[in-house]
């Protein structure tokens, strides 16, 4: 498949993926200040953003072989990658599928471990929105907001709604999809070792990589590093750009 990409900047290429059911667009801030010293790629994985959708199985190899796809259309090598949550399960599989391709890798709040299905609520909310009927982006809110409390989710999600060819509010991501196979979006990335440079930064509030969890990503990526972001949730990139920036750049150029 052929995904949707913005590429910025030279230097040392730096592919970014976002998380389930974001976009390239989450990550443009960021990528605008890593291209004074990266050639930096954002993609929107298949099924979000502006890349197509697929009624295939929506498993972690079809995201890395999209992956594989687009840096043999690029032409690159010794590849930086960076993933958040989603988009780190994504990197980690890659990087353990494809190590000769890779330079550095950078995992963004999520571990290799198989997590439960925990976003049932989400997709409550999503499906309580009467697309068809909404006059206004901000009338989603109050239909988001019965099932999702934090409206710090509520935005992100809404970044999203777009109008279609027909004039109506559509979800850029592929609702039907990502409810159908979001068992698979938990499940454990245990290909192979992986044993070049890799750094995982996890949010000081989070909980998505626990202090017992260390063991299982030192096993699968024996030199892995970690740092905690202070004062940060699972969006540790938004909530504090400036110190995950930080710990990114610090990583990668030593």
């Amino acid at each position: 498949m052929k995904l949707n990409y913005k590429r910025m900047g030279e230097g040392e290429p730096l592919i970014i993926l976002h998380g389930l059911m974001g976009m390239l667009d989450n990550w443009q801030t960021h990528a605008r200040t890593l291209s004074e010293k990266y050639d930096v790629i954002i993609v929107d994985q298949r099924n979000h953003g502006r890349s197509p959708h697929s009624d295939l199985p929506f498993t972690y190899q079809a995201m890395v072989d999209d992956l594989e796809e687009l840096v043999d259309e690029l032409f690159l090598s010794d590849i930086n990658l960076l993933g958040h949550s989603m988009g780190g399960k994504t990197v980690m599989k890659f990087a353990q599928e494809y190590p000769m391709l890779v330079n550095k890798l950078v995992v963004a709040d999520i571990g290799p471990k198989a997590y439960p299905v925990h976003h049932q609520l989400i997709l409550k909310g999503l499906r309580n929105v009467p697309l068809k009927e909404l006059q206004r982006r901000t009338d989603a809110d109050a239909y988001l907001a019965e099932f999702i409390p934090y409206e710090g989710v509520r935005q992100f999600l809404m970044k999203s709604l777009y109008r279609n060819d027909k004039k109506e509010f559509d979800w850029r991501f592929n609702l039907n999809v990502i409810e159908r196979d979001i068992p698979l979006i938990g499940e454990a990335i245990h290909d192979n070792v992986y044993e070049q440079e890799t750094l995982f930064i996890r949010g000081e509030k989070s909980d998505y990589i626990k202090d017992k969890d260390w063991g299982e990503i030192k096993e699968w990526f024996p030199k892995a590093e970690l740092e905690t972001l202070s004062n940060a949730g699972h969006w540790l990139h938004a909530e504090q750009p400036e110190a995950f920036i930080q710990a990114l750049t610090s990583f990668l150029e030593r």
